[in-house]
């Protein structure tokens, strides 16, 4: 049985989310996903064209959202954090679920949780015993380690390396190539650069990048 999924976003990460919704349906053999479209509140004339270009239907603006059926599913396909959360604080109101997606070439270990809203993308890679929230980015080739928790909306972005043992605080995001080593804390709403080494613990609400990351 199919589930209808409207995706939040038309730029180029909603229609990244999109294909792993695809790519869920053509490795089962089936449509596990019915893609209803897209809903964004202020796309571009270029973005709109790439979407049809997919054969993606532009169903019009977020609030679309508030009379589909209770049985719809949606995604948030934004990569700022904070974005997605301002966003999915909106939908709560709705009154509808979120769906998530792990794309067929990732691999989600053992005895890990998941919330609402996850995706990862192909190549993102889960060791064991990990928890990850609500609405949480595993980009392309993102790896998470051993007994490590990203709390929700938490963006880990392509080839970054979230080591074992690790806390990310609501909001964070790991930018691309970035390394966060073993057992540290990531505070809320905080940004690792893209290329950083994070050696210590990151407070609330702040940029770190450089090698190591200050």
């Amino acid at each position: 049985m199919k589930t209808e999924l409207v995706v939040v976003g038309c730029g180029g990460h909603g229609r990244e989310v999109l294909t792993i919704a695809r790519a869920v349906n053509e490795a089962a053999g089936r449509p596990i996903w019915q893609l209803l479209g897209v809903v964004d509140d202020r796309p571009t004339e270029e973005n709109l064209k790439r979407l049809q270009r997919l054969d993606v239907p532009y169903l019009g603006d977020v609030a679309w959202l508030r009379d589909a059926p209770p049985t719809t599913r949606y995604l948030i396909g934004v990569g700022d954090p904070r974005v997605r959360r301002a966003i999915g604080s909106r939908i709560d109101g709705y009154h509808i679920s979120a769906a998530s997606l792990v794309h067929p070439d990732a691999t989600i270990g053992p005895d890990t949780e998941y919330g609402p809203g996850f995706v990862a993308f192909a190549g993102a890679r889960v060791t064991t015993n990990v928890t990850l929230g609500c609405h949480v980015h595993l980009n392309q080739n993102a790896t998470v380690g051993h007994d490590s928790t990203l709390a929700d909306y938490v963006s880990v972005n392509p080839l970054a390396a979230v080591s074992g043992d690790c806390h990310l605080a609501t909001g964070v995001l790991v930018g691309t190539t970035a390394a966060v080593l073993q057992g540290l804390r990531i505070g809320r709403d905080s940004t690792v650069g893209a290329g950083a080494c994070v050696v210590r613990d990151v407070p609330d609400q702040v940029t770190v990048k450089g090698v190591p990351a200050r």
